[in-house]
């Protein structure tokens, strides 16, 4: 019997992975890395931050804009603002012993009351001694005319009656021109007026349902960033509480100087005058040249020419000690900004809105520094805890 063969299974050879060659690279292409854009770094964040500032640039086009569309609003909306951070206090203080609403409503009147009583008295001191100050008037006006006559350079202007007959004549000529301006401006203090009852209209609102209307602002922003806008406002709100206190303090500072130079100098009325000086200051620009005409004016009718030249340069003075000393120093500091920002602001707010522009560029801008400066802080802080809990 033949044993069978064993069968032997054909042996199968392992086939080697095939390995992949890299392309050799040609030597004549360019050679760029993966990730790599174009131009150097510092020309990239040169880019990012050219088109950053075009578009705040845009943005604050876009504010005057607007601004520029609904002004009267707009300054309604300010005053009202102001008349708030000034009046909010002392509705606090009455809070202690009466009903909310009826605490702020008592702020209100107060501040009217305070405001109608300065003026009142500087009325009934100006009426008391209007008939003795329309007399020394004509007679410092007379003294006036005699010192110009005896300059060589003006004798030849001639007297005082004849100044009234050219001044007559040329009343005549130009009378019509100056009608429409009257016009124009009763318009504008038409304007004025409508811009103040707003503004008393919605302080009344701000005071006694403030919060409220806060908290309806914040229902429509989402609720994990609620803390975040509720810090931006209160920084804002701080901003401009400062620029108000600040305006106040600035005022009662002029106020004082005012009174004590013309108190030294002798012209009558010091005191109302020194009330003038103090409502005058809260109107940039347009304030403080209207407090030195009436002062020069009361000094002239008074004490004669030589005194109102006197009281001229004392009162130019005191205004330049506001504007380059104590704007910069006192609200400057309750704002939180540098006095060569604060000047460089006020010029370009004025070159831009006017009037108006150099009103609100200070507290728009300190607000906005502000907020901008309280949510870096916050997000960095935020930034910093998140590194720390990613570490542990």
């Amino acid at each position: 019997m033949t044993a069978d063969a064993p069968t032997v299974a054909p042996t199968t050879t392992a086939e080697s992975p095939t390995t992949t060659q890299p392309a050799v690279p040609d030597p004549g292409a360019p050679q760029v890395s993966p990730g790599t854009t174009f131009g150097a770094p510092w020309i990239r964040s040169t880019g990012d931050l050219a088109w950053r500032l075009v578009g705040i640039a845009a943005a604050v086009a876009v504010v005057f804009y607007v601004v520029g569309l609904v002004q009267l609003v707009f300054v309604a909306l300010f005053l009202a603002l102001v008349f708030t951070t000034v009046l909010l206090p002392l509705g606090d203080l009455y809070d202690r012993v009466m009903p909310r609403g009826l605490a702020m409503a008592a702020s209100l009147l107060t501040a009217v009351l305070a405001v109608g009583g300065l003026v009142t008295y500087v009325v009934s001191s100006v009426v008391s001694r209007w008939d003795e100050l329309a007399t020394q008037f004509g007679t410092g006006l007379t003294d006036l005319a005699g010192l110009l006559t005896d300059i060589p350079a003006l004798a030849g202007l001639g007297g005082p009656e004849e100044w009234l007959a050219d001044g007559g004549a040329w009343l005549q000529e130009n009378g019509g021109a100056y009608a429409g301006t009257a016009a124009e401006s009763a318009g504008s203090i038409a304007e004025g007026a409508t811009a103040v009852v707003l503004a008393i209209f919605c302080t009344v609102f701000f005071l006694t349902q403030g919060s409220r209307m806060w908290q309806w602002v914040l229902s429509m922003v989402p609720t994990d960033r609620h803390d975040r806008w509720q810090t931006a406002a209160t920084a804002g709100w701080t901003a401009f509480s400062g620029f108000t206190r600040g305006m106040f303090f600035v005022a009662l500072a002029d106020g004082a100087m005012a009174g004590i130079f013309l108190s030294v100098v002798g012209v009558p009325l010091a005191l109302p005058l020194s009330v003038v000086v103090f409502l005058g200051a809260f109107v940039p620009m347009i304030g403080p040249v209207a407090a030195i005409v009436v002062s020069v004016l009361v000094a002239l009718a008074a004490k004669g020419p030589v005194l109102a030249l006197v009281v001229l340069i004392g009162m130019v003075v005191v205004a330049q000690i506001d504007a380059n000393v104590l704007q910069p120093l006192i609200t400057g500091k309750q704002v939180s900004l540098h006095p060569v920002v604060m000047a460089l602001v006020v010029a370009g707010g004025s070159v831009l809105g006017g009037l108006l522009g150099a009103v609100v560029a200070v507290p728009l801008t300190a607000v906005t520094w502000a907020v901008f400066s309280t949510l870096r802080r916050t997000t960095a802080a935020a930034q910093g805890t998140a590194v720390t809990h990613g570490a542990d």
